[in-house]
């Protein structure tokens, strides 16, 4: 019975055991040695090469030694290479402040990892059953967990330089136990696994008694479930990147920048997704403290009337609103002061990059001209040239227009990035007067006056 509910399975899920060579994960429970045992009767049959891997957690001293001791004489009584690794847990734990299961989990993916490395072999394969599915889906759905982590425990992923498997989802608890009587195994039973006080271990106890009164094949539907999750969240994660890739543009330091007019013509699910793309994209690690919240507002920044805003994200990323871009960011730093003299015809470059050049040329002159450029009759225009960075009460008088305004408003009406604003150019002359904010004003005086054959032509390249 348990060899067909697992054939099936996996020719539901087109995977073959056949030749394949897997570093069992075995702790000497009744799940993993089931397993261990299960594969070794398939050996022959499906040609498979099989490694057993067990760690020593040091939780329990002496008892969990025994655990280990137990598992490397099975193996030896079957043949089967045996590797194993005592991890002083409690001392990283001790160390690091991480919680024991977080701990204990990263310890011993790592030396399976090893493992799998030595052998040169591409899977491991672990107990997780059916009732592990349970769990694991009303664990993540309590918690609020959104996307294809509802699924719960998938049957494969990507693991090192190969990939975990699953056999056992498609069986409970109770099947695997009864397989080990079954098959005369005697496996060691480790106490924390009743333990109330991990939030899995409550679930085991009170809620999936619950479910399996209502229906004792509960972990069929569960398994069906995650794997529709799973199917649905591959097809809409394609479509993100797809849409994703004409919303958003890289800057410089990993800087993403998404129009926010062309985003919210993507579907609701579709926008979630493309968030969730660009977070899991920045961050090496995902934050334990990031959570679907972030995600809401990120959105609700977006949706919100007023045109500006920022959010502070775990480890530092800034999310950035200006008008209708987007942008995320780590470590986004205060632009520092400038200030560039040019007592005559010169070039100077700004520290973004861009090159702002001063020449002086007769009316008639011909002469090319790239980039933005603005036009002054030299006898208006008193020497030297200052380019700085704005200061608190600068104002000009823009051209076409009778009297000053604040250059805070002009950029507000331009719709310059709050982040651009303290770093952009502001040309004046000896006297102070702001003759030019390139690419967005110039002033009054600027253009050809009758009264002068010669100017100073200033112009602005972008990097």
């Amino acid at each position: 019975m348990l060899e067909e509910k697992v054939a099936a399975l996996l020719n539901r899920l087109s995977f073959q055991l056949e030749d394949k060579k897997l570093v069992v994960g075995v702790s000497g429970g009744p799940d993993s040695l089931a397993l261990l045992h299960f594969l070794w009767m398939q050996r022959e049959k499906k040609n498979l090469s099989i490694v057993a891997a067990h760690v020593d957690h040091m939780f329990r001293g002496q008892e969990s030694f025994e655990d280990a001791l137990f598992v490397k004489d099975y193996c030896e009584q079957k043949e089967i290479p045996f590797e194993m690794k005592r991890i002083n847990v409690p001392e990283i734990i001790e160390k690091t402040k991480t919680n024991s299961q977080v701990a204990s989990r990263q310890a011993r993916y790592e030396f399976f990892e090893g493992i799998m490395e030595k052998y040169n072999y591409d899977y491991l394969a672990l107990g997780h059953h059916g009732d592990d599915q349970v769990e694991t889906i009303l664990m993540r759905l309590t918690r609020g967990s959104r996307g294809a982590a509802r699924a719960g425990i998938p049957f494969t992923r990507p693991f090192g330089n190969g990939y975990i498997i699953r056999p056992f989802l498609s069986l409970t608890k109770a099947e695997l136990t009864e397989y080990c009587q079954k098959q005369n195994l005697e496996p060691r039973i480790d106490p924390s696994n009743k333990k109330n006080i991990y939030s899995r271990n409550r679930f085991r106890s009170e809620v999936l008694p619950f479910l399996k009164a209502e229906n004792q094949n509960v972990h069929e539907h569960f398994q069906r479930f995650s794997e529709d999750i799973q199917n649905d969240e591959i097809l809409l994660q394609e479509l993100t990147v797809q849409r994703m890739n004409k919303v958003m543009k890289m800057g410089v330091g990993n800087k993403i920048t998404i129009d926010i007019n062309m985003f919210l013509e993507m579907p609701i699910p579709l926008q979630r997704r493309g968030i969730q793309l660009i977070l899991n994209y920045l961050y090496n690690v995902i934050p334990m403290s990031l959570s679907a919240l972030h995600i809401d507002d990120v959105l609700s920044l977006i949706r919100h009337q007023h045109p500006s805003g920022t959010l502070d994200f775990p480890a530092g990323l800034k999310v950035i609103r200006s008008y209708s871009q987007l942008s995320f960011q780590f470590e986004v730093k205060a632009s520092t002061p400038y200030s560039f003299i040019l007592r005559g015809p010169g070039e100077i470059t700004l520290p973004n990059g861009a090159n702002i050049r001063l020449d002086v040329i007769d009316e008639k002159e011909n002469i090319e001209i790239k980039g933005y450029y603005a036009l002054f009759p030299a006898d208006k225009i008193e020497l030297p040239i200052e380019i700085r960075t704005r200061k608190n009460g600068d104002r000009m008088s823009p051209k076409g227009m009778t009297g000053t305004k604040k250059l805070k408003d002009i950029f507000i009406d331009s719709k310059v990035p709050i982040q651009d604003r303290d770093s952009w150019p502001v040309i004046t002359d000896k006297n102070g007067w702001i003759l030019w904010l390139p690419g967005i004003k110039k002033s009054a005086i600027e253009g050809i006056n009758h009264s002068t054959s010669q100017y100073l032509l200033l112009t602005y390249n972008k990097q």
